[in-house]
């Protein structure tokens, strides 16, 4: 007794004419549209400016050797990108999933947005970063690193497709793993440096039609000043809460409270769980914790003379309908901002 589907099989074969193939299966994966590694790279230039706009990466691997006095412009997301051997170099990287790894590059300028940041066997580096993770830098010297400001107009949505926060940025908090006693092989970019003057935009026709911009005020990473020395004794930490127009209130704050003339600290988003409410909300806690459970919270810590004051004061007349949790400590390193950044960065694995 043979099988109804094995027996229509059989019979179909038989009906087909003799001498014509039978036509092979065709799968879903069979018409994906085949990736082309040179499309990803860029290896061997010299005295050029090359670039892919946004679109034309889609999350790939990319890399990057062997260039010289080159200016190169990835104006998309990417999975990882690995940049080896490579010489007086303008690199401009938008945000990418994993890692972004230098190795054996000399005199090259880049500003970049990653998951993961490594540099190895390089000197004379200068790198304007978003970081999620600690930067980690082994067998080099004078690398100076800044916080990315960029701008164009898919780059919130790439930092999206690539799974990273604007509010994750530890591109100051550098571990070096060769560190050589007496000598620092790496520092901060002055504060006052202008991103244009070491990472310029680019003068080909082709690229210049993404619109770009480097002031610090559009920038899609809040500009920060990291591990910088505080110019005040006195620091608030701001708590958003997961919602509708948590960004926008981000920026909004931010904006208003650097206008008048404080200093933005550092970002986190991270989402918390009620043992960390009670530790860094303490006696408040009870009002903010049926909030933990719509989303991660955005902080913020501001620094300045009157900070603690100015947030408050700006919450008040600005967010009067939003809930945010404002410190009451004036002390820069007071229990509230300590205990927030302690286990975020815990949670963060920094």
């Amino acid at each position: 007794m043979g099988c109804f589907f094995s027996k229509r099989r059989k019979a179909e074969k038989e009906s087909q004419p003799e001498g014509e193939e039978e036509r092979p299966k065709q799968y879903s994966w069979d018409q994906r549209e085949k990736v082309d590694p040179k499309d990803y790279m860029f290896s061997g230039l010299k005295d050029e400016t090359v670039g892919r706009l946004p679109g034309k990466v889609a999350g790939q691997q990319f890399l990057i050797q062997d260039c010289e006095n080159c200016n190169i412009y990835i104006f998309d997301h990417s999975a990882t990108v690995t940049i080896d051997d490579c010489t007086n170099c303008v690199i401009f990287l938008g945000p990418v999933k994993g890692s972004v790894f230098f190795r054996n590059c000399r005199d090259c300028k880049c500003a970049l947005a990653c998951q993961q940041f490594r540099v190895r066997d390089c000197r004379k580096l200068e790198v304007f970063l978003c970081c999620a993770t600690q930067p980690i830098i082994e067998s080099s010297t004078n690398i100076k690193f800044g916080c990315f400001q960029w701008y164009y107009p898919e780059l919130a949505f790439q930092f999206k497709d690539a799974g990273l926060s604007i509010f994750n940025n530890t591109w100051s908090n550098i571990h070096d793993f060769t560190p050589v006693s007496g000598e620092l092989n790496w520092s901060l970019l002055p504060e006052d440096a202008v991103i244009q003057d070491h990472v310029p935009l680019p003068t080909t026709e082709e690229l210049k039609a993404v619109r770009l911009s480097t002031e610090a005020s559009r920038s899609i990473v809040p500009v920060s000043r990291g591990q910088r020395q505080k110019n005040s004794d006195e620091s608030c930490l701001v708590v958003l809460f997961a919602g509708d127009y948590t960004i926008a209130n981000a920026r909004k704050l931010i904006d208003e409270l650097v206008g008048k003339g404080f200093f933005l600290v550092q970002t986190k988003e991270v989402s918390m769980k009620a043992e960390d409410a009670q530790r860094v909300f303490r006696e408040k806690a009870p009002d903010f914790l049926p909030l933990l459970n719509k989303g991660p919270v955005i902080a913020l810590e501001f620094n300045g003379d009157g900070a603690v004051e100015g947030c408050q004061l700006i919450v008040n007349e600005i967010f009067s309908g939003t809930k945010m949790f404002v410190s009451e400590s004036k002390d820069a390193a007071s229990g509230d901002v300590d205990s927030f950044y302690n286990f975020a960065d815990i949670q963060m694995g920094i």
